[in-house]
């Protein structure tokens, strides 16, 4: 008998990134192993009144076979037009956002400040049940680093108000994306909501994090993050355990030149660029090349520089490997 969650007991889900889970990074993902994506994140007032800016977030690639979408937003009539934006769209859930720290979104009263007050984040999550044709989910973060009692309460009105799933990051809006996780927390979640899908999330970034936050709070599914960023062969690595061998430099350099290229292919070849440096960062830390190449991403700007730049990586590790042989990244 299939599960009546949304994702399998042992579900790795990519979390929705706000400028970076487009098309071209979770396809850079999916060739790793992912198949449980969300797009980025989508702000219910860029949603309601410029629409056109944002529907390029909501794309959808004919080989996606699961694609989530998530909303953040605090303000009613913003979320009343988004969420009949959405219906539009074809998307396998729809999350609500109440975990997000960044000060832009908080100053707003929304993400991880919205889930402080939670009778105000319910009162927001009920127009999820009346007004979307979409299945609903939820991530938050813990809202008290000592105290079970809150983050219980704004899960169980999740609940009530028809989220089947609920991922929740282990630290309070303070901690940011480091600190340690609140495992207890999301354990006692599990146990109280056991109707629910609790999804865990914070700081797994390989095998022996991924079996800690697995073993600690007792959940099947995790969300993967951070962790993911430059590394999409996490999801190979937590799905083969033992078996799991680093990508050599040459596959590497495919998934790289890949994810570049899909990116030109969605914004045109400067916008690309511009946004990819980022990307790039990510791809190279940890991994041993030279600072002197790292800091030459600043510079591209072209897909005739990225080629050259990509051609050169093999010969700016500074440990360099044989040229077929897996090459690890640091932690």
């Amino acid at each position: 008998m299939s599960s009546p969650f949304p994702y399998p007991d042992e579900a790795l889900v990519l979390a929705p990134l706000s400028g970076y889970t487009d098309l071209a990074y979770r396809r850079a993902a999916r060739s790793c192993g992912c198949r449980y994506a969300f797009t980025e994140m989508v702000d219910a007032a860029s949603l309601a009144y410029a629409r056109k800016r944002s529907e390029s977030m909501l794309l959808r690639g004919e080989d996606e076979s699961f694609l989530g979408v998530q909303l953040v937003g605090a303000n009613l009539e913003h979320l009343k037009i988004a969420l009949d934006v959405l219906n539009e769209y074809a998307f396998d859930i729809l999350d609500f956002n109440l975990g997000c720290p960044v000060p832009k979104v908080a100053k707003k009263g929304a993400g991880a400040e919205l889930g402080r007050h939670i009778d105000r984040a319910l009162e927001c999550f009920s127009l999820f049940r009346e007004r979307s044709r979409h299945r609903l989910s939820a991530k938050i973060r813990i809202v008290d680093a000592e105290d079970p009692a809150p983050t219980l309460a704004l899960a169980k009105g999740l609940a009530e108000l028809g989220a089947e799933a609920i991922t929740i990051h282990g630290r309070i809006k303070e901690a940011f994306y480091s600190g340690p996780v609140a495992f207890r927390q999301i354990r006692l979640v599990r146990e109280a909501l056991p109707d629910v899908q609790i999804i865990a999330n914070g700081g797994v970034t390989g095998r022996e994090s991924y079996g800690e936050i697995r073993r600690e709070t007792g959940c099947g599914a995790v969300m993967l993050a951070r962790g993911a960023m430059g590394n999409p062969w996490l999801f190979r690595e937590l799905a083969e355990g033992e078996e799991y061998a680093p990508p050599t430099i040459a596959q590497w350099s495919e998934v790289v030149r890949n994810h570049i290229y899909g990116m030109i292919d969605l914004y045109g070849e400067e916008s690309a660029m511009r946004i990819a440096r980022k990307i790039l960062h990510d791809y190279l830390r940890g991994r041993g090349f030279r600072g002197e190449f790292r800091s030459r991403i600043s510079f591209l700007c072209t897909r005739t520089e990225f080629d050259a730049f990509l051609a050169a990586a093999p010969q700016e590790l500074v440990h360099r490997p044989d040229g077929e042989r897996a090459f690890a990244r640091d932690a």
